[in-house]
């Protein structure tokens, strides 16, 4: 699975309030997937910091998009956990998330991710997840 191909699947099945994130996928593959989000005033909170649930929907889409560079297909799977840990305030230009299939059944995946403040590459946040594959 290429960026280009996880994009049209993050546009064509994910819901508008997610795609108003402006999510750029920008590398996939069977270890792993990093996206990234512009910070900009629709998603700050007081201060002019990231708030915490754009952080929460960015490591979310990740990790999804993560199970399927394992899988090599795009699988829907349903979040039954998402646990999120605030490090710092997120600012600068854009939000990075690496997220990564911890491990993989049949019916769960358990994945985690780490969220970037760019360009001063700072850590801002952690998650890990738990999905079902229906």
């Amino acid at each position: 699975m290429t960026p280009e191909t996880a994009q049209q699947l993050l546009d064509a099945n994910f819901a508008p309030w997610v795609r108003a994130l402006e999510i750029r996928i920008d590398d996939i593959g069977p270890t792993g997937a990093t996206l990234s989000i512009p910070i900009s005033d629709d998603i700050a909170r007081v201060g002019g910091i990231v708030s915490g649930q754009a952080l929460a929907t960015l490591a979310d889409t990740a990790m999804v998009f993560a199970a399927a560079g394992h899988f090599q297909a795009f699988k829907p799977v349903a979040t039954t956990n998402l646990d999120t840990v605030f490090l710092r305030p997120g600012s600068g230009e854009r939000i990075a998330c690496r997220a990564e299939i911890v491990r993989a059944g049949r019916a769960v995946v358990f994945a985690q991710a780490e969220m970037i403040a760019l360009p001063a590459d700072k850590p801002v946040a952690t998650a890990t997840a738990t999905y079902m594959i229906p």
